[in-house]
C-alpha cells in the first residue's frame, strides 16, 4: 500500500482496542521506515454513537407504510419487526412529530408520528432490510449529542501515547468542540494536529469558525449527505475546500470516492471524475475508507486513486493560483513562503527546497497551486510525518545546517540524490538564520544546480 501511494494511514477508533491501535501504528511506521519514507498517522475519534440496538433475529425487513418505533427502554437485543432500542437515550428529546429520521446511511426513512419521554413512534416511508447497530440521523441535523464522549477522551490519551500526527474530531458542532479536543490532546502530552470532520448541518453553519479553530478539515460526505440531502453535497464540498484553503488550512475530501472498488478491481468512470474534481477543487488529500479497510482490492484502489490524482494535477487549472495575491502577511516566514511561490510560478523552477522546523513554511507554500514539487527538509520525524498531508509536499530527512552555504549544498545534494533535479535546473531554497527556531525562515535563494553562485538572494 505504501509503494502504491499511501501517504497517511487512518486508524479508526470505532474499531478495535488500544492494543490493536498500537500494533497497527507500529506496523505502519516499521513498513514506512523499511521503504525509506514517511507516512503520517491520522487517528479518527468515534464521536457520539447514535445507533439502533440489536434485533432478536439480527435484522428485520420494514415495509413501506408500516409502524415502527424507537424505544430507549427496550433491551438492547430485543428488537423486532415493530420496534428496536437505541443507544442515544436523549434522542426523544431531540425530535418532534413531523421530523424525518434516516437509518443505515439513509437507506431506511422514517416519518416521526408521536414522541414521548422514551419512545418515538414512526411510519416507514422507505423500507427495506434493517440490520443491527445501524446509524440514525435526523434530516436537517439538530441532534444535541456532544462531539466528545467519554470513550473519545480515553482514545485521545491513546493517540497522544502513540504520537499520532493528526486527530480527527467527529461531529463537531462549533469551534468550542475543536478547542476542547485540542486542550485534551495537549493535556495528554500529544502534539497531534486537529482535523475537524464536517458532517453535521450545524457544522456547515459554523464552518468559518470551525475551520479557523482547526488545523485541517475533512469533508465527510457520508453523514453530511444524509443530513443535507445528497444533491447539496457537491456545492458544499467546493465551498468548504475554498474556505479551508483561503485560511491556509489542510482539507481532506472523503467517503465513497472509489466505493465500487470494494468489490471490483477497477473504478467506475464516475468515481474517477469524482476524485479528479476533488483534486481540481484544491483538496490536499482524498481518502479511502471501506475500499482499503475491508475491500477486496486495497492496493489496486490506492494505485487507481494515485493515478487519477497525478493526472488531475497535470491539468492547467490545477497549477494556476491567485491565492492571497491581495493580502498582507503578519510573519516574515509566511511572506517568504508566498514570495517563493510567486517566483516559482514566474521562472522555470524545477523544485522548491524548504528548510523547516515545524513544516509551516511548506504548508503556506502548498496553498499556492504551481505543479512544482515542494521538498520539506527537516530533521524532525514528527514534521516529516505531518507534511505528508500537505498537497505537493514531500518530506526529506535532513540534518540542521549550521550556515547558509551548508544549507544550500545539503539541499541540492538531497534533490540530486532523489533524481528531482539535474545540472542546469533552477531550485528555490528557503531557510532561516537561526537553526532550530520555529518561525525562523527569513531567506530565499535561487540556485542553478551545478553552479556555485546564486542567481538571487
Amino acid at each position: 500500500m505504501i509503494a502504491a501511494g499511501l501517504d497517511v494511514a487512518r486508524i479508526n477508533f470505532s474499531h478495535g482496542d488500544a492494543a490493536d491501535h498500537q500494533r497497527r501504528v507500529k506496523q505502519v511506521r516499521e513498513h514506512a521506515a523499511a521503504a525509506g519514507c514517511s507516512v503520517g498517522i491520522l487517528m479518527d475519534l468515534q464521536g457520539p454513537k447514535i445507533r439502533i440496538d440489536r434485533f432478536q433475529e439480527g435484522s428485520v425487513v420494514l415495509n413501506e407504510g408500516a409502524s415502527f418505533a424507537l424505544d430507549t427502554r427496550l433491551d438492547e437485543r430485543a428488537g423486532d419487526i415493530a420496534q428496536v432500542g437505541i443507544t442515544y437515550k436523549a434522542l426523544p428529546a431531540d425530535v418532534v412529530p413531523g421530523d424525518t429520521l434516516l437509518l443505515d446511511d439513509g437507506a431506511i426513512v422514517l416519518a416521526v408520528q408521536a414522541v414521548d419521554e422514551h419512545r418515538i413512534d414512526c411510519q416507514v416511508v422507505v423500507g427495506g432490510k434493517l440490520a443491527n447497530n445501524k446509524g440514525i440521523n435526523r434530516q436537517g441535523g439538530g441532534l444535541s449529542a456532544a462531539a466528545l464522549t467519554e470513550k473519545d477522551r480515553e482514545d485521545i490519551a491513546v493517540a497522544a501515547q502513540l504520537q499520532a500526527d493528526y486527530l480527527a474530531l467527529s461531529f463537531p458542532r462549533d469551534a468550542a468542540d475543536v478547542e476542547q479536543a485540542r486542550s485534551l490532546v495537549e493535556a495528554a502530552g500529544g502534539e497531534a494536529r486537529i482535523v475537524a470532520k464536517i458532517e453535521r448541518t450545524e457544522a456547515i453553519q459554523e464552518a468559518e469558525s470551525i475551520i479557523a479553530a482547526a488545523d485541517a478539515v475533512m469533508v465527510a460526505r457520508g453523514d453530511l449527505g444524509i443530513e443535507l440531502g445528497d444533491a447539496e453535497v457537491p456545492g458544499v464540498q467546493k465551498r468548504l475546500i475554498g474556505m479551508a484553503r483561503s485560511r491556509d488550512r489542510v482539507v481532506i475530501t472523503a467517503t465513497q470516492m472509489m466505493q465500487s472498488m470494494i468489490e471490483n478491481p477497477i473504478p467506475t468512470r464516475a468515481e474517477v471524475s469524482d476524485v479528479a474534481n476533488a483534486v481540481l477543487d484544491g483538496s490536499d488529500a482524498v481518502m479511502l475508507s471501506a475500499e482499503t479497510a475491508t475491500g477486496k482490492y486495497p492496493v489496486k484502489a490506492i494505485e487507481a486513486m494515485d493515478r487519477v490524482c497525478r493526472s488531475a494535477e497535470r491539468q492547467r487549472t490545477a497549477i494556476i493560483s491567485n491565492h492571497r495575491m491581495d493580502e498582507s502577511f503578519r510573519r516574515a516566514d509566511e511572506a517568504i513562503a508566498m514570495a517563493a511561490m510567486y517566483t516559482a510560478n514566474h521562472l522555470p523552477v524545477r523544485a522548491i527546497a524548504a528548510m523547516t522546523e515545524s513544516g509551516d513554511t511548506a504548508l503556506w507554500m502548498s496553498r499556492i497551486s504551481s505543479g512544482i514539487p515542494i521538498y520539506a527538509m527537516t530533521p524532525h520525524e514528527s514534521t516529516q510525518r505531518r507534511v505528508t498531508l500537505y498537497r505537493g509536499v514531500y518530506p526529506v530527512p535532513c540534518v540542521s545546517p549550521t550556515d547558509h552555504a551548508t544549507a544550500n549544498r545539503l539541499a541540492i545534494e538531497e534533490l540530486k540524490k532523489r533524481g528531482a533535479v539535474d545540472d542546469g535546473d533552477l531550485v528555490i531554497i528557503t531557510k532561516g538564520d537561526l537553526v532550530g527556531l520555529h518561525g525562523g525562515t527569513n531567506a530565499m535563494k535561487i540556485v542553478r544546480v551545478g553552479e556555485v553562485k546564486a542567481v538571487e538572494d
